[in-house]
């Protein structure tokens, strides 16, 4: 009786074949796919925060946010931004003093709105402020407090303004902050990126090992809102020089997290 060989199957040699060029395939392009991935997600990354700064400038110009009723529009976060949140209204009068007041749920949101609703969906971080996350990265937005220095507000966990610390007024006309940084680094991007009302998008390569700006939660490094500034030894507000660029002697302006901060062409 003769044996049919076409039923027969693979070899155990032809399919360690196979398994083998399986694997020299799969090394190939696994380390492709992860560099497009990081590329791509640091790509949307700069194109939401550029999206952000036309976004706060069609919001300071339409004066939607006027909280002293002094006639100058103000900056917002990202719950004020996308109408999820009610957006900062002014105050009772008191001693010829407009003070600014949180608005108020289902009146004061804004209609229609400059940002996606997407950016409405707030998540807490680790220093207990909102922040958005969003193809990879996690996006913090910060307002200024009042005083000369103009020291940075984070965004309230739940969204919009902290009704017990709300911005100071004048200075949100003036200025705002945000930062952007990899929710997990090295794996959904490497980059963390910087931009504020000058429009400047500034970018640092984030490698310092375990300090690296990376995630929002427990075991998370992420950025203080005076971090790109430079580290002068007074007034390190939101007012203060951006640490980017060379001083009148040639030397490299010093961030305050120590990092070089360039400009993104």
């Amino acid at each position: 009786m003769k044996l049919n060989r076409k039923n027969a199957g693979f070899t155990l040699i032809e399919l360690m074949i196979v398994v083998a060029i399986i694997a020299i395939i799969a090394s190939v392009a696994i380390p492709k796919l992860m560099a497009a991935r990081l590329s791509a997600n640091e790509s949307a990354a700069i194109s939401t925060l550029r999206s952000l700064s036309s976004a706060q400038a069609q919001l300071q110009s339409s004066s939607a946010i006027d909280s002293d009723a002094d006639g100058g529009g103000e900056y917002g976060y990202f719950g004020e931004l996308s109408g999820a949140d009610p957006l900062r209204i002014s105050g009772v009068p008191a001693a010829g003093v407009t003070p600014p007041a949180p608005g108020i749920v289902g009146i004061d949101e804004l209609t229609p709105a400059v940002l996606s609703s997407a950016f409405g969906q707030v998540q807490v971080d680790l220093a207990g402020d909102g922040v958005v996350v969003r193809s990879g990265y996690v996006f913090k937005m910060f307002l200024p407090l009042a005083g000369a220095t103009a020291l940075p507000q984070g965004e309230l966990a739940t969204g919009g303004a902290d009704p017990a610390n709300l911005p100071d007024p004048d200075n949100c006309e003036i200025l705002w902050a945000c930062y952007a940084w990899p929710v997990t680094a090295g794996q959904t991007g490497n980059r963390a990126f910087f931009i504020n009302q000058e429009g400047d998008l500034l970018q640092n390569l984030n490698r310092a090992g375990a300090l690296s700006y990376s995630g929002m939660g427990a075991g998370a490094v992420e950025p203080t809102g005076t971090a790109a500034l430079a580290a002068l030894p007074a007034n390190l507000g939101m007012s203060a020089q951006l640490g980017v660029g060379v001083n009148g002697a040639g030397v490299a302006i010093a961030s305050n997290d120590g990092f070089t901060w360039t400009v993104v062409q």
